[in-house]
Protein backbone atom coordinates (compact mmCIF):
# COMPACT_ATOMS: atom_id res chain seq x y z
CA UNK A 1 0.00 0.00 0.00
CA UNK A 2 2.77 2.44 0.96
CA UNK A 3 4.68 1.42 -2.17
CA UNK A 4 1.72 2.42 -4.33
CA UNK A 5 1.24 5.73 -2.54
CA UNK A 6 4.92 6.64 -2.90
CA UNK A 7 5.10 5.21 -6.44
CA UNK A 8 7.93 2.89 -5.26
CA UNK A 9 10.14 5.97 -4.86
CA UNK A 10 11.27 5.56 -1.26
CA UNK A 11 13.69 7.97 0.45
CA UNK A 12 16.37 5.22 0.46
CA UNK A 13 18.04 6.75 3.52
CA UNK A 14 17.13 6.33 7.18
CA UNK A 15 18.18 9.86 8.00
CA UNK A 16 16.15 11.24 5.08
CA UNK A 17 13.16 9.08 6.04
CA UNK A 18 13.32 10.43 9.59
CA UNK A 19 13.61 14.01 8.33
CA UNK A 20 10.62 13.62 5.99
CA UNK A 21 8.48 11.97 8.68
CA UNK A 22 9.40 14.79 11.07
CA UNK A 23 8.40 17.40 8.48
CA UNK A 24 5.12 15.62 7.72
CA UNK A 25 4.17 15.27 11.37
CA UNK A 26 5.26 18.83 12.09
CA UNK A 27 3.03 20.19 9.32
CA UNK A 28 0.13 17.91 10.24
CA UNK A 29 0.08 19.06 13.87
CA UNK A 30 1.63 22.53 13.45
CA UNK A 31 -1.43 24.44 14.75
CA UNK A 32 -1.28 22.48 18.02
CA UNK A 33 2.50 22.09 18.38
CA UNK A 34 3.39 25.69 17.52
CA UNK A 35 0.49 27.94 18.53
CA UNK A 36 0.45 31.50 17.31
CA UNK A 37 -0.38 33.38 14.13
CA UNK A 38 3.22 33.56 12.88
CA UNK A 39 3.89 29.83 13.26
CA UNK A 40 0.64 28.94 11.51
CA UNK A 41 1.40 31.35 8.69
CA UNK A 42 4.90 29.88 8.22
CA UNK A 43 3.49 26.33 8.18
CA UNK A 44 0.89 27.31 5.57
CA UNK A 45 3.56 28.98 3.44
CA UNK A 46 5.66 25.81 3.61
CA UNK A 47 2.71 23.76 2.31
CA UNK A 48 2.19 26.19 -0.57
CA UNK A 49 5.85 26.34 -1.54
CA UNK A 50 6.27 22.57 -1.38
CA UNK A 51 3.78 22.33 -4.25
CA UNK A 52 5.40 25.23 -6.11
CA UNK A 53 8.97 23.91 -5.74
CA UNK A 54 7.96 20.36 -6.68
CA UNK A 55 6.24 21.66 -9.81
CA UNK A 56 9.40 23.54 -10.80
CA UNK A 57 11.49 20.44 -10.10
CA UNK A 58 9.25 18.59 -12.54
CA UNK A 59 10.55 21.00 -15.18
CA UNK A 60 14.17 21.59 -14.20
CA UNK A 61 15.13 18.55 -12.17
CA UNK A 62 13.38 15.89 -14.25
CA UNK A 63 13.21 17.39 -17.75
CA UNK A 64 16.08 19.86 -17.76
CA UNK A 65 13.85 22.83 -18.69
CA UNK A 66 14.65 26.16 -17.05
CA UNK A 67 11.70 28.53 -17.10
CA UNK A 68 11.38 32.02 -15.62
CA UNK A 69 7.63 31.89 -16.30
CA UNK A 70 6.93 29.66 -13.33
CA UNK A 71 6.03 32.58 -11.08
CA UNK A 72 3.65 33.78 -13.80
CA UNK A 73 1.60 30.58 -13.50
CA UNK A 74 1.81 30.88 -9.70
CA UNK A 75 0.39 34.39 -10.02
CA UNK A 76 -2.32 33.27 -12.44
CA UNK A 77 -3.62 30.84 -9.82
CA UNK A 78 -3.66 33.49 -7.13
CA UNK A 79 -5.27 36.10 -9.40
CA UNK A 80 -7.86 33.60 -10.61
CA UNK A 81 -9.21 33.07 -7.10
CA UNK A 82 -8.80 36.75 -6.18
CA UNK A 83 -10.59 38.18 -9.24
CA UNK A 84 -13.44 35.68 -9.16
CA UNK A 85 -14.02 36.07 -5.41
CA UNK A 86 -13.84 39.87 -5.48
CA UNK A 87 -16.22 40.13 -8.46
CA UNK A 88 -18.67 37.33 -7.64
CA UNK A 89 -18.58 37.45 -3.86
CA UNK A 90 -17.68 34.96 -1.16
CA UNK A 91 -19.17 31.75 -2.51
CA UNK A 92 -18.14 28.26 -3.50
CA UNK A 93 -19.03 29.01 -7.11
CA UNK A 94 -16.59 31.93 -7.28
CA UNK A 95 -13.84 29.85 -5.65
CA UNK A 96 -14.16 26.97 -8.10
CA UNK A 97 -14.72 29.23 -11.13
CA UNK A 98 -11.58 31.16 -10.17
CA UNK A 99 -9.56 27.95 -9.89
CA UNK A 100 -10.99 26.53 -13.11
CA UNK A 101 -10.42 29.75 -15.04
CA UNK A 102 -6.85 30.02 -13.77
CA UNK A 103 -6.10 26.41 -14.75
CA UNK A 104 -7.60 26.95 -18.20
CA UNK A 105 -5.56 30.11 -18.80
CA UNK A 106 -2.37 28.40 -17.59
CA UNK A 107 -3.07 25.44 -19.86
CA UNK A 108 -3.40 27.69 -22.90
CA UNK A 109 -0.40 29.87 -22.09
CA UNK A 110 1.89 26.95 -21.25
CA UNK A 111 0.87 25.22 -24.49
CA UNK A 112 1.53 28.37 -26.54
CA UNK A 113 4.88 28.98 -24.84
CA UNK A 114 5.80 25.35 -25.35
CA UNK A 115 4.90 25.34 -29.02
CA UNK A 116 6.74 28.61 -29.65
CA UNK A 117 9.82 28.10 -27.53
CA UNK A 118 10.69 24.51 -26.77
CA UNK A 119 12.34 23.91 -30.13
CA UNK A 120 15.00 26.49 -29.34
CA UNK A 121 18.07 26.05 -27.15
CA UNK A 122 17.73 26.12 -23.38
CA UNK A 123 19.25 29.60 -22.96
CA UNK A 124 16.93 31.16 -25.52
CA UNK A 125 13.93 29.39 -23.98
CA UNK A 126 14.83 30.83 -20.57
CA UNK A 127 15.07 34.32 -22.08
CA UNK A 128 11.70 33.95 -23.80
CA UNK A 129 10.00 32.85 -20.58
CA UNK A 130 11.65 35.75 -18.74
CA UNK A 131 10.21 38.18 -21.27
CA UNK A 132 6.74 36.63 -20.99
CA UNK A 133 6.82 36.68 -17.18
CA UNK A 134 7.96 40.33 -17.15
CA UNK A 135 5.18 41.30 -19.56
CA UNK A 136 2.59 39.53 -17.40
CA UNK A 137 3.86 41.30 -14.27
CA UNK A 138 3.56 44.65 -16.08
CA UNK A 139 0.01 43.87 -17.18
CA UNK A 140 -1.01 42.82 -13.68
CA UNK A 141 0.36 46.10 -12.30
CA UNK A 142 -1.32 48.30 -14.92
CA UNK A 143 -4.74 46.64 -15.34
CA UNK A 144 -6.02 48.14 -12.11
CA UNK A 145 -9.71 47.71 -12.97
CA UNK A 146 -9.28 43.94 -13.18
CA UNK A 147 -6.33 43.14 -10.91
CA UNK A 148 -6.34 46.06 -8.50
CA UNK A 149 -3.01 47.27 -9.87
CA UNK A 150 -0.16 47.67 -7.40
CA UNK A 151 -2.67 47.76 -4.52
CA UNK A 152 -3.90 44.25 -5.30
CA UNK A 153 -7.25 42.71 -4.41
CA UNK A 154 -8.80 41.89 -1.05
CA UNK A 155 -11.60 39.35 -1.07
CA UNK A 156 -13.57 36.95 1.08
CA UNK A 157 -13.98 33.19 0.94
CA UNK A 158 -17.06 31.14 1.91
CA UNK A 159 -18.07 31.70 5.55
CA UNK A 160 -16.87 28.25 6.57
CA UNK A 161 -13.28 29.49 6.06
CA UNK A 162 -13.81 32.68 8.06
CA UNK A 163 -11.80 33.03 11.31
CA UNK A 164 -15.04 34.10 12.96
CA UNK A 165 -16.68 30.76 12.23
CA UNK A 166 -16.26 28.50 15.28
CA UNK A 167 -16.95 24.79 15.17
CA UNK A 168 -16.41 24.17 18.89
CA UNK A 169 -17.13 26.50 21.77
CA UNK A 170 -13.97 25.64 23.68
CA UNK A 171 -10.42 25.55 22.28
CA UNK A 172 -8.64 22.21 21.88
CA UNK A 173 -5.14 22.22 23.38
CA UNK A 174 -5.35 25.99 23.42
CA UNK A 175 -6.23 26.24 19.72
CA UNK A 176 -9.55 27.65 18.49
CA UNK A 177 -11.31 25.25 16.13
CA UNK A 178 -12.46 27.81 13.59
CA UNK A 179 -12.53 28.58 9.90
CA UNK A 180 -8.86 29.62 9.86
CA UNK A 181 -7.83 26.21 11.16
CA UNK A 182 -10.08 24.55 8.57
CA UNK A 183 -8.39 26.59 5.82
CA UNK A 184 -5.00 25.35 6.99
CA UNK A 185 -6.04 21.70 6.87
CA UNK A 186 -7.63 22.16 3.45
CA UNK A 187 -4.24 23.44 2.26
CA UNK A 188 -2.55 20.49 3.99
CA UNK A 189 -4.75 17.96 2.16
CA UNK A 190 -4.29 19.78 -1.15
CA UNK A 191 -0.50 19.83 -0.70
CA UNK A 192 -0.36 16.10 0.10
CA UNK A 193 -2.58 15.14 -2.84
CA UNK A 194 -0.75 17.37 -5.33
CA UNK A 195 2.68 16.23 -4.11
CA UNK A 196 1.75 12.54 -4.39
CA UNK A 197 0.33 13.19 -7.86
CA UNK A 198 3.64 14.72 -8.98
CA UNK A 199 5.57 11.88 -7.33
CA UNK A 200 3.46 9.42 -9.32
CA UNK A 201 4.05 11.33 -12.56
CA UNK A 202 7.85 11.41 -12.29
CA UNK A 203 7.96 7.69 -11.46
CA UNK A 204 5.67 6.66 -14.32
CA UNK A 205 6.90 5.63 -17.79
CA UNK A 206 6.24 9.23 -18.82
CA UNK A 207 8.53 10.44 -16.05
CA UNK A 208 11.27 8.00 -17.08
CA UNK A 209 11.21 9.48 -20.58
CA UNK A 210 11.53 12.98 -19.10
CA UNK A 211 14.63 11.87 -17.21
CA UNK A 212 16.04 10.32 -20.37
CA UNK A 213 15.52 13.64 -22.18
CA UNK A 214 17.28 15.45 -19.33
CA UNK A 215 20.29 13.12 -19.49
CA UNK A 216 20.64 12.98 -23.29
CA UNK A 217 17.92 14.43 -25.50
CA UNK A 218 19.66 13.33 -28.72
CA UNK A 219 19.73 9.69 -27.59
CA UNK A 220 16.11 9.86 -26.42
CA UNK A 221 15.08 11.18 -29.83
CA UNK A 222 17.22 8.58 -31.60
CA UNK A 223 15.36 5.69 -29.94
CA UNK A 224 12.02 7.04 -31.12
CA UNK A 225 10.68 9.52 -28.55
CA UNK A 226 9.33 12.83 -29.81
CA UNK A 227 11.11 14.93 -27.21
CA UNK A 228 9.28 18.16 -28.14
CA UNK A 229 5.94 16.55 -27.25
CA UNK A 230 7.25 15.32 -23.90
CA UNK A 231 8.77 18.72 -23.11
CA UNK A 232 5.50 20.45 -23.93
CA UNK A 233 3.59 18.09 -21.65
CA UNK A 234 6.14 18.62 -18.89
CA UNK A 235 5.75 22.37 -19.33
CA UNK A 236 1.96 22.10 -19.14
CA UNK A 237 1.97 19.87 -16.06
CA UNK A 238 4.47 22.09 -14.24
CA UNK A 239 2.35 25.15 -15.05
CA UNK A 240 -0.88 23.55 -13.81
CA UNK A 241 0.63 22.45 -10.51
CA UNK A 242 2.17 25.91 -10.03
CA UNK A 243 -1.28 27.41 -10.69
CA UNK A 244 -2.76 25.25 -7.95
CA UNK A 245 -0.05 26.48 -5.59
CA UNK A 246 -1.11 30.04 -6.46
CA UNK A 247 -4.73 29.18 -5.69
CA UNK A 248 -3.62 27.86 -2.30
CA UNK A 249 -1.75 31.11 -1.62
CA UNK A 250 -4.82 33.20 -2.40
CA UNK A 251 -7.02 31.02 -0.20
CA UNK A 252 -4.69 31.50 2.73
CA UNK A 253 -3.96 35.23 2.39
CA UNK A 254 -7.37 36.35 1.09
CA UNK A 255 -5.38 38.95 -0.80
CA UNK A 256 -3.25 39.02 -3.92
CA UNK A 257 -1.09 41.61 -5.62
CA UNK A 258 1.90 41.72 -7.99
CA UNK A 259 4.49 41.58 -5.20
CA UNK A 260 2.65 38.74 -3.49
CA UNK A 261 2.69 36.16 -6.27
CA UNK A 262 4.54 37.59 -9.29
CA UNK A 263 7.64 39.09 -7.71
CA UNK A 264 11.02 38.12 -9.15
CA UNK A 265 12.12 37.46 -5.56
CA UNK A 266 9.82 34.45 -5.56
CA UNK A 267 11.72 33.04 -8.53
CA UNK A 268 15.00 33.61 -6.69
CA UNK A 269 13.64 31.78 -3.66
CA UNK A 270 12.52 28.90 -5.87
CA UNK A 271 16.03 28.51 -7.22
CA UNK A 272 17.59 28.72 -3.76
CA UNK A 273 15.22 26.13 -2.32
CA UNK A 274 15.60 23.66 -5.16
CA UNK A 275 19.40 23.84 -4.90
CA UNK A 276 19.31 23.36 -1.13
CA UNK A 277 16.85 20.46 -1.27
CA UNK A 278 18.27 18.79 -4.37
CA UNK A 279 17.12 18.74 -7.98
CA UNK A 280 15.61 15.67 -9.58
CA UNK A 281 13.98 14.48 -6.38
CA UNK A 282 10.51 15.41 -5.25
CA UNK A 283 11.63 14.91 -1.66
CA UNK A 284 14.04 17.78 -2.16
CA UNK A 285 11.03 20.12 -2.32
CA UNK A 286 9.95 18.98 1.15
CA UNK A 287 13.36 19.28 2.79
CA UNK A 288 14.53 22.41 0.99
CA UNK A 289 11.30 24.36 1.46
CA UNK A 290 11.03 23.58 5.15
CA UNK A 291 14.64 24.45 5.96
CA UNK A 292 14.71 27.62 3.85
CA UNK A 293 11.42 29.09 5.08
CA UNK A 294 12.19 28.28 8.72
CA UNK A 295 15.55 30.03 8.32
CA UNK A 296 13.95 32.97 6.51
CA UNK A 297 11.35 33.49 9.22
CA UNK A 298 13.21 32.58 12.40
CA UNK A 299 16.88 33.27 11.72
CA UNK A 300 16.43 36.91 12.71
CA UNK A 301 14.80 35.88 16.00
CA UNK A 302 17.65 33.47 16.70
CA UNK A 303 20.20 36.20 15.98
CA UNK A 304 18.46 38.50 18.44
CA UNK A 305 19.06 35.92 21.15
CA UNK A 306 22.73 35.56 20.21
CA UNK A 307 23.09 39.33 19.92
CA UNK A 308 21.71 39.83 23.43
CA UNK A 309 23.80 37.02 24.90
CA UNK A 310 27.02 38.43 23.41
CA UNK A 311 26.29 42.10 24.16
CA UNK A 312 29.53 42.43 26.13
CA UNK A 313 31.63 41.10 23.25
CA UNK A 314 31.68 44.03 20.76
CA UNK A 315 32.81 42.28 17.57
CA UNK A 316 30.67 39.16 18.02
CA UNK A 317 27.63 41.18 19.07
CA UNK A 318 28.03 43.41 16.01
CA UNK A 319 28.41 40.38 13.76
CA UNK A 320 25.16 38.86 14.99
CA UNK A 321 23.13 42.04 14.71
CA UNK A 322 19.57 40.95 13.69
CA UNK A 323 19.66 43.41 10.80
CA UNK A 324 22.35 41.24 9.19
CA UNK A 325 20.16 38.12 8.97
CA UNK A 326 20.14 38.22 5.15
CA UNK A 327 23.95 38.08 5.20
CA UNK A 328 23.89 34.93 7.30
CA UNK A 329 21.17 33.44 5.14
CA UNK A 330 23.47 33.97 2.16
CA UNK A 331 26.37 32.36 4.04
CA UNK A 332 24.19 29.36 4.81
CA UNK A 333 23.30 29.02 1.14
CA UNK A 334 26.95 29.24 0.02
CA UNK A 335 27.98 26.60 2.56
CA UNK A 336 25.12 24.30 1.51
CA UNK A 337 26.15 24.57 -2.16
CA UNK A 338 29.81 23.93 -1.30
CA UNK A 339 29.29 20.98 1.03
CA UNK A 340 26.04 19.65 -0.48
CA UNK A 341 26.36 20.15 -4.26
CA UNK A 342 23.62 17.54 -4.86
CA UNK A 343 21.37 19.05 -2.24
CA UNK A 344 20.29 17.59 1.08
CA UNK A 345 18.39 14.68 -0.47
CA UNK A 346 21.17 13.79 -2.91
CA UNK A 347 23.80 13.86 -0.14
CA UNK A 348 21.79 11.68 2.23
CA UNK A 349 20.97 9.16 -0.49
CA UNK A 350 24.60 8.98 -1.61
CA UNK A 351 25.77 8.44 1.97
CA UNK A 352 23.21 5.66 2.46
CA UNK A 353 24.34 4.03 -0.80
CA UNK A 354 27.99 4.06 0.23
CA UNK A 355 27.18 2.32 3.52
CA UNK A 356 25.67 -0.66 1.71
Amino acid sequence: MISRILSSDFPRSRVLSGLLILILLGLAFAPFLFPGAKALNVAAKILIFIVLIASFDLLLGYTGIFSFAHTMFFGIGAYGVAIASSRMGAGWDSLFIGMGGALALSLILSLVIGLMSLRVRALFYAMITLAVATAFLTLASQMSELTGGDDGLNFKLPDVFSPGTSFLENPVLGVAINGRLLTYYVLFVMAVVLFLAMLRIVNSPFGRVLQAIRENDFRAEAIGYRIVIFRIWSNILGALFATMAGCMLAMWLRYNGPDTSLSFNIMVNILLIIVIGGMGSMYGALAGTTIFLLAENYLQDLMKVVHTATAEIPFVSHLFDPDRWILWLGVMFILSVYFLPMGIVGKLRLRALRKK
